[in-house]
Formats: C-alpha cells, sequence, structure tokens
C-alpha cells in the first residue's frame, strides 16, 4: 500500500491528524458480509478530503462512522476504532459528536426539522446555548446566497434550496469537520460550484476540514486537496489530488468517469494530466489542427420544434397556453411560479428543462401529470385538457418519474411495482410485458427484491421500469441521474436514449450538463418562472448570455473549446478530442503513479504521511 504527502497547488497539508481509524470493520444486521473491512485511515487536519468510488463502495457508511451514526443509530458488529480530534466515537454520544462534526446528508431532506429556513438555521447554536446564535444563523445563510429564505417555510423550498438549508444549518455549528454527502445533489451548475468555493473558503480561511463524498470528479479535480478511492469496503488508496488524477484510469474502473480536463489531456499524453479548464487549454494548443473541422456534430435538429423530420407538422403530444401558477403561502399571499408559459411538445423530441433552483421546472411537470392544474391558462396532454381527468386517469397517456427513487416503490418487490399499472388495469399481455420491461432495464437478477434495497443506479432503472410498463404516450423524468456513478448513469442515458422505441416524446429536468449535451435534441431554458430560451444544446452553450443569466455551466469539453476558438462547439469530450485527431482509448488505461504499486482493489487503506 503506497503512502503519500497530501500536497495542495501550494501549501502541503498539516500532518495533525484530525481523524485516525484503525482495523475498522461493520457489518449490518441481516447482512452476511462485512459493509467495512480492516480499514485504516487518517485523514489531516486542515485537509479536503473527496471520497469516492462506486455506488455501493460503503462510502457513506464509512463518513457515518465520523459522527458516531454507526455504530449509535445505525447499528451491527462494530471492530477497531474511529477517533476525531482524539476522542474515540465509540465511547462518545452522537449530540457529543455533532459539535465537532457538521454532516449533511445525502438524504437532508429527513434533516430538516424547524417550520421557517431561520429557524432550521438557528436550531443547533439554539440547543447548545451558544450566545451568537443570530450572528451564526445570518452569518450562515449569506454565506450560501440564501438569506433572502430567511422567513420562508421548509415546506415551500425546491430541493436544491432545501440542500443549502441543511448545510448552513451545519456551518451555523462552526464544526471542526464538515462532511457533506453528495454536495452538488440537485443543484443548479453554478450554484454547485457556489457550494463548493464557499467549502474551499471554510477550508482555507477557517481551517476546517472539508470531507465530500463525490461522484462529480470535476468538482474533485478544481476542489479537493486529497482522494480516498474506495472499492468493497475499504480504500484502494489515498492520494493528493494530482496524482489521483493522474491514475484516472483506476477511478474510471470504479465508476469515477475522468473529467474532461484529464481526459484530453491525458490523451495528447499530457503527464501530469491537467486538472481544470485553463490548463487543459494550455495543453492541448499545440495540438489544434488550423482549419480541423472533425465530424459534424452530434444532436442538431433544426430549429422549427413543430416540423417531423419529412418536413410535415409534428405529432403534438403536449402543450401548454399562457399557462400561470403559484402557490399561496401560510398568510395566504401568491407566490408565482410560472408565468405565461405556451409551449408544445413534438413526437420524437428529447426535451431537456434547465434553469436554476426554483426557476419552476418541477411545477411545469406536475401541471404536465395533472396532479396539480393551472390556475390560469390550457394544459393538454395526448388531446386530453388536465383539468377533464384526474391525475390517476391521465397516468395512461403521461409517466412522471420523481427526483426520489424511493416515492416509486409502493409494494414489496420491483416486479410488483413494475406490475402495479397493467395489472391494475388489466392491460391485456401485462405478464409477459412485465417480463419484458425488467428484462429491457437490466433487473432480472433482483426483480424480486425489494426496490428500496437496490443501490442508487438499480433504483433509477427500475424507475423508468415502472415508468415503461405504464406505455405512456409522454414520459417525464426528474433529475434521473443524480447522485449516480459513471455506470449507473452511462445505463440510465443508454435507457434514455432508447425510449423512443416506446416513448412517444420524453421530457427530463436536469442540472447534468453532460446529459443535456449527449442526450437531448432540444433545450428548454426556465428563468424567474419564464421560458428564457428554447433551442438546441450547442446553440445553448454558444449563448454564454443566456447560460449566464440561467446560471448554467457548459460542460468542460465545451469550455475548453472556447478556449481554443473551436468552431463548431463540440459537445462532449470524445467530439473534441476526435476534432483535436487524438485517441479515444488512451485516457481510459490505468496509469500508476510515478513510484507508487497499486493497491489490489478492496485492500484496506492508507495513512498520508511524509514521505
Amino acid at each position: 500500500m503506497q503512502t503519500a504527502t497530501p500536497t495542495d497547488r501550494d501549501d502541503p497539508v498539516d500532518t495533525d491528524a484530525v481523524i485516525r481509524v484503525k482495523d475498522l470493520s461493520f457489518r449490518y444486521p441481516g447482512t452476511d458480509r462485512d459493509t467495512l473491512r480492516n480499514v485504516d485511515l487518517t485523514i489531516a487536519r486542515g485537509d479536503f478530503v473527496a471520497v469516492v468510488g462506486g455506488n455501493g463502495s460503503a462510502k457513506t457508511t464509512l463518513c457515518k462512522t465520523f459522527n458516531g451514526l454507526v455504530p449509535h443509530y445505525w447499528n451491527g458488529d462494530f471492530a477497531g476504532s474511529v477517533h476525531v480530534d482524539g476522542q474515540d466515537t465509540w465511547e462518545s454520544s452522537v449530540a457529543e459528536l455533532s459539535s465537532r462534526v457538521g454532516y449533511v446528508y445525502q438524504d437532508f431532506q429527513n434533516q430538516l426539522v424547524r417550520p421557517t429556513v431561520r429557524d432550521e438555521v438557528s436550531f443547533g447554536p439554539l440547543n447548545f446555548g451558544r450566545a451568537d446564535h443570530r450572528e451564526r444563523t445570518e452569518e450562515a445563510l449569506e454565506q450560501l446566497g440564501i438569506s433572502h429564505l430567511r422567513d420562508r417555510f421548509v415546506w415551500q423550498l425546491s430541493g436544491g434550496q432545501s440542500h443549502l438549508v441543511a448545510l448552513a444549518a451545519v456551518l451555523a455549528m462552526r464544526p471542526d469537520v464538515v462532511v457533506v454527502d453528495e454536495p452538488v445533489a440537485e443543484l443548479d451548475p453554478a450554484r454547485a460550484r457556489e457550494i463548493y468555493l464557499r467549502l474551499r473558503e471554510l477550508n482555507e480561511q477557517h481551517g476546517i476540514t472539508v470531507v465530500t463524498i463525490e461522484h462529480h470528479a470535476e468538482f474533485i479535480a478544481e476542489f479537493a486537496r486529497s482522494v480516498v478511492l474506495m472499492a468493497d469496503g475499504a480504500p484502494v488508496w489515498h492520494l493528493p489530488v494530482q496524482e489521483a488524477m493522474d491514475r484516472h484510469g483506476d477511478l474510471e474502473a470504479h465508476g469515477i468517469p475522468a473529467p474532461d480536463a484529464v481526459a484530453v489531456s491525458a490523451a495528447v499524453g499530457a503527464r501530469p494530466v491537467a486538472l481544470d479548464v485553463p490548463s487543459a487549454a494550455r495543453v492541448l494548443r499545440p495540438h489544434v489542427r488550423p482549419g480541423r473541422t472533425g465530424a459534424e456534430p452530434e444532436q442538431t435538429p433544426g430549429p422549427d420544434h413543430t416540423l417531423g423530420s419529412s418536413g410535415a407538422p409534428a405529432e403534438v403530444v403536449a402543450s401548454l397556453r399562457a399557462v400561470e401558477h403559484g402557490y399561496r403561502s401560510v398568510s395566504g399571499a401568491l407566490t408565482p411560479v410560472l408565468q405565461g408559459i405556451d409551449l408544445t411538445l413534438s413526437a420524437g423530441e428529447r426535451i431537456a428543462l434547465v434553469g436554476t433552483n426554483g426557476a419552476g421546472k418541477t411545477t411545469l411537470m406536475k401541471l404536465l401529470t395533472g396532479l396539480i392544474v393551472p390556475r390560469q391558462g390550457t394544459v393538454t396532454v395526448d388531446g386530453v385538457d388536465t383539468r377533464s381527468r384526474s391525475a390517476a386517469q391521465l397516468a395512461d397517456h403521461v409517466s412522471y418519474l420523481y427526483q426520489q427513487p424511493q416515492r416509486m416503490f409502493l409494494k414489496d418487490s420491483v416486479r410488483a411495482d413494475i406490475a402495479l399499472f397493467p395489472e391494475g388495469r388489466q392491460v391485456p399481455g401485462a405478464h409477459a410485458m412485465v417480463e419484458e420491461v425488467i428484462d429491457r432495464v437490466g433487473l432480472a437478477p433482483f426483480a424480486d427484491r425489494d426496490g428500496r434495497t437496490l443501490s442508487g443506479g438499480q433504483q433509477r432503472r427500475a424507475t423508468i421500469g415502472i415508468g415503461l410498463a405504464m406505455r405512456p404516450q409522454l414520459l417525464l423524468l426528474d433529475e434521473p441521474t443524480s447522485s449516480l456513478d459513471i455506470r449507473s448513469r452511462d445505463d440510465v442515458t443508454g435507457m434514455l436514449a432508447s425510449l423512443s422505441e416506446s416513448v412517444r416524446c420524453a421530457v427530463v429536468a436536469t442540472h447534468d450538463m453532460e446529459l443535456v449535451a449527449s442526450w437531448a435534441s432540444r433545450v428548454l431554458v426556465l428563468d424567474q418562472g419564464r421560458v428564457l430560451a428554447d433551442l438546441t444544446p450547442r446553440e445553448l452553450f454558444s449563448a454564454p448570455e443566456i447560460t449566464a443569466r440561467a446560471r448554467l455551466v457548459p460542460p468542460q469539453a465545451v469550455r475548453i473549446a472556447r478556449e481554443l476558438g473551436l468552431e463548431p462547439l463540440p459537445l462532449t469530450a470524445a467530439a473534441l478530442r476526435s476534432r483535436l485527431g487524438t485517441g479515444t482509448a488512451s485516457f481510459l488505461v490505468p496509469q500508476p503513479a510515478a513510484g507508487a504499486v497499486p493497491a489490489p482493489a478492496g485492500a484496506a487503506g492508507t495513512t498520508l504521511e511524509e514521505r
């Protein structure tokens, strides 16, 4: 097992350990193998650590030992020791540890316990008797740019806003260690970067040790100082970020996609690889061939969405006319969410619905399902006015897959959940159709498992299976790739690409710009409840005034191409490599760090120490 010193780009990390994990093993009740296996890990005080690995690699279980949730809340067979700032977590309660370790959970909605945002953020400092609780509350709200939400009820918040409130409540405690599980889940791209900038500020200016559980390698490369790669319940290695990215092959093999900057710089033989857009552009500039245009772009439908491929009028699947909608607060005031929406959704379209948190994406999708009806205007789906039918009746025409997959599981097995709609509607040949859908989404080995026990990627596939079994004309998906590792994300993206065989029109609400670039044929940009733009992915990423206003950040490949002055813009790393005339496989080959011996998957972790 190799050891290494966690090096910042400027300053070394203090080697004084704030977290020490020794010979740690843990097994959940009722399971036949350890979830954590003989873990040895040291995190230095003041480090900024990214814990990465595929779904099911035990990243979250490991981090829950830092604040005592394992084993005090999630009990089981616990062996070994975990010390935080010298305090043994086995001998300390979760309450005692909470003043040292702040934790924002992946299911962050469950940690919001107070009625208003201000109440929630001040809850911890008040309970610990902090005399400066008001100052702490306002400081945390300001740090995350959500001061305007202070008097809002938490149930009024969007998913991204709720995530920010949960993080603010942690920051108000001013802990020594902050652990954030999937910090950018459900956040718009610009705010996701702001979260990491705030975490960096906490780390560098206040000396807080930051631990993130992350799948987005772009943020890892730019912000982390060291990386722990988890597999099969134990660290494979713990390396400084540059060495970790140089071993991009290891990361790829464990479900962590190489950022575009890493991938394209590795493809031209750069060593060390580039970690961000400016450095990647510098590396690639000598490889730009004057006049080279490469293959013509992916996903370039015509701008007229009312025409089909033959030039004839496209078949209308759904429409919204003069739609206005909003929600009433407890005081009775109406808060507008959507204003003046006029849209036509046509057969054959793959539509990405994008915009900042609170722009109205989820509300628009719920209007299309009939779960809610507009306060003004008309919504029709498959020719049916949503006011004239209940949501249950409209389910024959439209299927909505929730942002949280667990909400889709009502029965005790995946097969039963997929069969629920067709069998309940007595669809002819329902049994055969259910088995076909199960095979199509690749869940035959898990068909008799409760969907709530599956991994994140498997849950997403199961929900798509539920939607397909409904045979909808219109399929709506809310953040289908959120919090997935690369294999699961690719599985879901691949299934989305094949939906044209059985779904006339698909709409995805997403913050995932990689998904927009690689899948969508049309992009609807919402901003403050209105349609800011209706265009193709390439048109969107070529319009900085639109992306800036809607808080969208183009994929790294697009930003690198802009730096290089390439036109038309390639939308993916593969397209960029093609334009540069580089190979497509070199960056996939595991590259051991200089002087390092690769550790076997699942081997015990290592301490970052001076060589």
